[in-house]
């Protein structure tokens, strides 16, 4: 049921995916499971390692467990399904389905953005005003911006996927990509979905442009800050803290920025899904490598976990 009348009501999608040839299936989904579960384990393996060591018990981990949450639900969301249909060749999903895909994925996804600014902000606070830092960043302070975060995120959500799903959908129900993103549900609509886009392209840029603009100065004030340190191995260590935030900031930021604030046009449909494999599966695999490799505090405490479980075996 791919073409349909105007008058016809849509009540299941046809998604795609990335590729249809029977002989990639199996090696598509073997591909996807590893990349999905070893982002799933590092992720909850980050929180459980963060709550576990006191030593981790600052603001700066505190947002880092949160980001780390985040990546395990949105990624969650979207990757068991495109599983099971490289496994069962289903690549069906009901309209309730479709909704629920959409809206946490988006929610998670815009409430990914701002952890980052927030840590970038907590990074100002240490680098910059050291002495203030215990009183600035109090666990009252953390968990209001926690919030914020995330009753942003489902607010925006609501809108953008109460918009989307107000719309009709008569021309087909085949959606060009691997999961019921925003873009590729407004290319089914015979609605006027001007709207839309106007909507999806002030708040996607608001939440890029927002968090970069928090990220930036924050980053401003931290070089300012390493610049005024005397000795020069104390400043390439102050260089070397940021790091893993730096990376994660220009992987997620970039390929939101060219997924979703580009000019829509047909001939990129390959790309957007490119773009959107490497946020919402690859980047959740990056950040608790970098995040765990090249931080000693977080490679001390898991070091030590480990020599707790070998002497719990021991016994």
């Amino acid at each position: 049921m791919e073409s349909m009348e105007n008058s016809t009501e849509v009540n299941e999608f046809r998604v795609l995916g990335l590729n249809d040839t029977p002989e990639l299936q199996v090696l598509l989904f073997v591909m996807f499971t590893f990349i999905y579960l070893i982002p799933l384990i590092g992720n909850l393996g980050m929180i459980v390692l963060i709550l576990l060591d006191s030593c981790l018990h600052t603001p700066m981990y505190f947002f880092l467990s949160n980001l780390s949450l985040v990546d395990s639900i949105y990624s969650s969301a979207i990757t068991p399904k495109v599983m099971a249909g490289f496994l069962t060749g289903d690549k069906g999903i009901s309209y309730g389905g479709c909704v629920a895909q959409m809206f946490f994925l988006v929610a998670f996804a815009s409430v990914d953005c701002f952890p980052l600014s927030v840590m970038a902000y907590v990074g100002h606070a240490a680098v910059c005003k050291p002495l203030h830092y215990t009183t600035t960043m109090t666990i009252s302070v953390c968990a209001q911006m926690a919030i914020g975060c995330y009753a942003w995120g489902f607010v925006e959500s609501a809108i953008h996927t109460g918009f989307t799903f107000s719309l009709s959908f008569c021309h087909s129900n085949v959606v060009y990509h691997f999961f019921c993103d925003i873009p590729p549900i407004l290319a089914l609509s015979c609605s006027d979905i001007y709207r839309n886009e106007i909507v999806l392209f002030f708040l996607a840029s608001f939440n890029v442009f927002f968090a970069l603009l928090v990220i930036l100065t924050s980053y401003l004030f931290i070089f300012i800050a390493i610049l005024r340190i005397p000795s020069a191995e104390g400043r390439k260590k102050a260089v070397s803290t940021c790091a893993s935030h730096r990376t994660a900031v220009t992987v997620f930021y970039g390929t939101v920025i060219y997924m979703y604030l580009q000019p829509s046009s047909n001939d990129s449909i390959d790309n957007d899904q490119m773009a959107s494999v490497f946020y919402t599966i690859v980047v959740p695999m990056l950040n608790p490598i970098v995040y765990s490799l090249r931080n000693k505090e977080v490679s001390n405490a898991f070091k030590k976990a480990i020599e707790k479980v070998k002497t719990l075996l021991s016994i």
